[in-house]
């Protein structure tokens, strides 16, 4: 039984889902929006939620530990994170990201969606 489990499969192994969320968030940093499928941008969310209110706390030494072991590929995507983006969401309590629905994809009808900033 897969009772509170809490997160899709996404159709790949634990391993590579996890280096692929860790990926979207890193480019969503850096660019500050991607454009994906529905299931995969809701799962790049709880991620990206999860590291922006880690880094809004403050710039400490404990929070840099915990985000870099959340997103251990990119040292400019930290820097970036933690001057430019989670400033912006020190007073807020959550919701830092919105999807924006973009109709079907034409070769097999997949659901895109555009994850961004708020």
């Amino acid at each position: 039984m897969r009772h509170l489990s809490g997160r899709n499969k996404l159709n790949m192994k634990e391993s590579f889902r996890r280096a692929f969320l860790r990926n979207q968030v890193i480019h969503l940093i850096n660019y500050g929006h991607i454009t994906t499928t529905l299931r995969r941008a809701k799962e790049t969310r709880k991620l990206a939620e999860k590291v922006v209110t880690i880094a809004a706390k403050g710039n400490t030494f404990n929070a840099r530990r915990r985000v870099k072991q959340l997103l251990p590929y990119s040292e400019p995507a930290l820097l970036k994170l933690f001057k430019e983006v989670a400033p912006n969401y020190s007073d807020r309590p959550g919701g830092y990201t919105r999807i924006l629905r973009l109709g079907s994809r034409l070769s097999d009808t997949s659901s895109m969606a555009r994850l961004q900033w708020v």
